[in-house]
């Protein structure tokens, strides 16, 4: 044990000396609060005894000031000298073992435990609960429960937000059931939890009813109500929350402000962003970090990149937060590509490390914007600072290599991605689709169901699409009817253009009608651009005069449909058709659109 002492407190200073009565100096040493000192005491003399309420101080010292290894020692020591008995201590070092984490080490002191308090049942509870082990918090809570003890409001609370990160609202009310027998019905920390369990789980109607019947509402209670209405894409309704909270005169914080900028930047009004702008300059808030952040992203999502650089610019200190805001919203908007590069440039010089969100940007500046070496780079910086891809990086990378026509070191990084989700797979067989590969495209798809993953809706698009620019026109019908019959998902206007396109470029073009018709799809020009190019590709000229009928009304100023039926006529050697469809465009005086390149 001496040994673990020493490299515990191998780092502290020695004390001048160590007299013969250490107890006495350990006693002084926490008097005046030179608590590591008062540790190194003890670590000289380890056979000394002190009183609990000594050792109870030194322990709460090692907690608050995550003194790591010293906490161990600690315990360790009380261990040598039989001190584990007190039902205080072993609380205090349960939550020391919580907050590290070790709840390996914090269980074994609980399961250890001669007898139990609520307050050590609730540590224990507390502990799963805030270290992200939601089912052992609510298993430890039914086994309390068991022991016939009463849960008090922190008990609560922890199961509470337990059930919230399960999202297991039949758990979270038979825990409101427990609250209403008990004398916590009113309690400000139950009411928050289980407003917090209705925003995230339930019904925001039910939090609201919850809301309102709060006697008292503190900060934390009108920030939990705020941000669910904004997790729930409740934008307006966040904004009236926050405007009663102001008539309550209740003073927000940086959370508070943070929960409406994201109400601004999901709405995207620009109004109101200035509004809350000038209310975060009013009270004090114009320089915190995580408001700057969110008010540079918010004015991103609005499409006002001007004042999202003017604001990043105003800044005093440039941190992490305000960084990825700003490049995040260049990312969005393809006339910045330019000013993000410059400032990723700018600062990786000055040794920034980037987050996942700054590299996820620029991977998708770099597929956007043809840039495969840069893409490369940052695939390689990515490498070396991570073990192995995390999915949205993962994801980013795949699209980039897709995008660059690099589809065997886009299903690379898919095979070295240890965690996939569906859209991991979907850019796969999307890239794979657009580049002509149906049946590799096929086959990903069926391997991504052998992994019980369920397809959205933008999979069966892609799959479509793979389908269609491949000739596996009966594949692609199946595809379709199986997205509604076995996966329930219900067919956009781009589904149905895409199965429009795959039987046309079949050949089928009088299915193709017959499918719009019967599905009574309103026409869009996707829907008859894909007949009139499968007309061009099959030498249908009834047909084509038809989509090209619709097409001249839905879009009348885009030349390539009056060029395509041009070429329509003339492949039939209708010259006379043709000559007049190409008088009919000059006299539009629409030019013949031409072909661009980002090389």
């Amino acid at each position: 044990m001496n040994a673990v002492w020493k490299n515990s407190t191998a780092c502290l200073p020695k004390l001048n000396s160590i007299h013969s009565r250490p107890k006495a100096i350990i006693f002084t040493l926490c008097k005046h609060g030179r608590f590591m000192e008062a540790l190194q005491c003890l670590c000289a003399n380890p056979s000394t005894l002190l009183d609990l309420p000594t050792y109870s101080t030194l322990l709460q010292f090692c907690i608050n000031s995550n003194a790591h290894a010293q906490g161990r020692a600690l315990h360790d020591h009380l261990i040598a000298t039989g001190c584990t008995s007190d039902l205080f201590l072993n609380t205090k070092l349960i939550i020391f073992y919580a907050k590290l984490p070790d709840l390996t080490a914090a269980r074994k002191v609980f399961d250890t435990m001669p007898q139990r308090s609520v307050v050590s049942w609730t540590a224990m509870i507390s502990g799963y609960s805030q270290n992200q082990c939601p089912l052992e918090s609510l298993g430890t809570f039914v086994l309390m429960q068991r022991e016939g003890l009463r849960a008090n409001q922190f008990t609560y609370g922890s199961v509470l937000k337990a059930c919230t990160d399960m999202g297991c609202i039949r758990s979270g009310e038979q825990i409101h059931g427990c609250v209403a027998k008990s004398r916590f019905v009113e309690d400000l920390v139950v009411q928050s939890a289980l407003l917090n369990l209705h925003l995230k789980c339930g019904s925001v109607g039910d939090a609201r009813c919850l809301f309102g019947r709060m006697e008292q509402r503190d900060l934390v209670s009108w920030n939990s109500v705020i941000g669910g209405h904004v997790v729930r894409g409740l934008g307006y309704d966040a904004f009236e929350l926050f405007w009663s909270m102001m008539r309550d005169d209740m003073s927000p914080d940086h959370f508070t402000f943070g929960h409406v900028l994201r109400a601004c930047a999901g709405i995207k009004n620009l109004e109101i962003v200035s509004q809350i702008h000038s209310f975060i300059i009013k009270s004090g808030y114009g320089n915190h970090c995580v408001v700057t952040g969110s008010l540079i992203d918010a004015y991103a999502k609005c499409k006002c990149m001007t004042n999202a650089s003017l604001l990043y610019r105003s800044l005093l200190e440039h941190d992490l937060v305000s960084c990825t805001a700003l490049i995040s919203g260049y990312s969005q908007e393809k006339n910045f590509s330019v000013e993000a590069l410059e400032l990723f440039y700018k600062l990786n010089q000055i040794g920034m490390r980037f987050d996942d969100v700054i590299l996820c940007s620029m991977l998708n500046i770099c597929a956007n914007g043809a840039l495969l070496s840069l893409g490369r780079q940052i695939h390689a910086c990515i490498s070396k600072s991570q073990s192995d891809y995390d999915v949205v990086l993962g994801n980013a990378l795949i699209d980039m290599y897709a995008k660059a026509g690099e589809i065997e070191n886009a299903h690379l990084v898919f095979d070295g991605m240890r965690y996939k989700n569906v859209i991991s797979w979907t850019s796969l067989i999307d890239a794979y689709g657009k580049h002509g590969y149906g049946e590799v495209a096929i086959s990903l798809f069926v391997q991504m169901e052998e992994c019980g993953l369920k397809p959205n809706d933008v999979t069966f698009l892609s799959l479509l699409f793979a389908c269609s620019h491949s000739g596996l026109t009966s594949k692609g019908m199946d595809y379709f009817h199986s997205m509604v019959r076995k996966y329930g998902v219900h067919p956009r206007a781009e589904h149905y253009s895409c199965v429009v396109d795959l039987l046309a470029r079949g050949g089928l073009i009088k299915e193709a009608c017959d499918f719009v018709h019967r599905n009574k799809i309103e026409p869009t020009t996707s829907t008859w651009g894909a007949m009139l190019g499968a007309c061009r590709t099959h030498g249908y000229v009834a047909w084509g005069e038809a989509s090209a009928s619709y097409l001249f009304h839905l879009e009348p100023d885009r030349s390539v449909n009056y060029v395509i039926l041009a070429n329509i006529y003339a492949a039939a050697g209708l010259w006379e058709n043709a000559s007049n469809t190409r008088k009919l465009l000059d006299e539009r005086s629409m030019k013949k659109d031409a072909g661009c390149s980002l090389i």
